[in-house]
């Protein structure tokens, strides 16, 4: 008498580690690691890619950034076509995205979030006994940019505003966003005196190197334990529309509380 143990797992993904953990353990990839959606235009097109060597079922939705969203319970003006595909191995799928013409603010950027969950393929006849199947969702950034902000976003992430300030028995950077543009930090460094502060490991999901428009955040420099005596300044790594990433260096002024 045959055991079947299958079971079946949803694993999410983030967009920032989109390409290493699509890469190694899912089928489908997807073209990009962000999607810029000028507002003016009817769709963009993303783009899909079966890796795998077996069909891939795959469906599609966008939310307002509610992480634990299904298809049946995303809200965004933003839609999917196809919604529910398959892929066969080795070949593309064009993936339209369509704003629906909802009132946005028009002064700034405004973020959703794309989904794809790959559903695994029915386990082949004879080769099912003891399986694990996993439902790999992945969330990639989807930016609603208006027309005609002011400056090219490529120079947001230099306007940003940094500080050193008293944070929880230590310190903290604090940097702000005053551009209409969400800006897409990778690294964050202090330095004083030849020594690097490196920013705290994120804690949580929430905990994120992205500002948006009009955003404060601090990011808490656990090895700092004094202010500096010396002129300090800090090193940040922000990431494009295209994925790269820019280096950038700013001065600070003197400590606040």
């Amino acid at each position: 008498m045959k055991t079947k143990a299958r079971l079946t797992f949803v694993a999410g993904v983030s967009g920032a580690m989109l390409l290493f953990i699509l890469a190694a353990e899912a089928g489908v990839i997807i073209h990009g690691t962000r999607v810029i959606y000028p507002a003016e235009r009817q769709e963009v097109i993303v783009r899909l890619e079966n890796k795998g060597n077996r069909p891939a079922l795959v469906q599609t939705w966008l939310d307002d950034g509610d992480r634990y969203s299904t298809a049946a319970t995303a809200k965004a003006p933003l839609s999917t076509s196809p919604p529910i595909f398959r892929i066969e191995p080795h070949q593309q799928q064009a993936l339209r995205l369509r704003y629906s013409g909802e009132p946005l603010p028009a002064d700034r950027e405004s973020l959703f979030w794309l989904n794809v969950l790959e559903v695994p393929p029915s386990a082949a006849k004879g080769d099912e006994n003891n399986q694990i199947e996993l439902a790999f969702r992945t969330r990639l950034r989807v930016f609603l940019r208006p027309q005609a902000l002011p400056y090219a976003v490529a120079n947001a992430a230099s306007k940003l505003q940094w500080k050193l300030i008293a944070h929880d028995h230590g310190y903290a950077l604090q940097a702000t966003n005053p551009t209409p543009y969400h800006v897409s930090l990778a690294s964050i460094e202090l330095l004083s005196a030849g020594q690097r502060f490196a920013k705290a490991p994120n804690q949580s999901a929430n905990d994120s190197l992205l500002l948006p428009a009009g955003d404060v955040k601090r990011f808490a420099l656990p090895l700092l334990r004094e202010c500096p005596r010396t002129p300090a300044k800090v090193e940040f790594t922000s990431v494009s529309d295209f994925g790269a990433r820019v280096r950038h260096s700013a001065a600070l002024p003197g400590c606040t509380g």
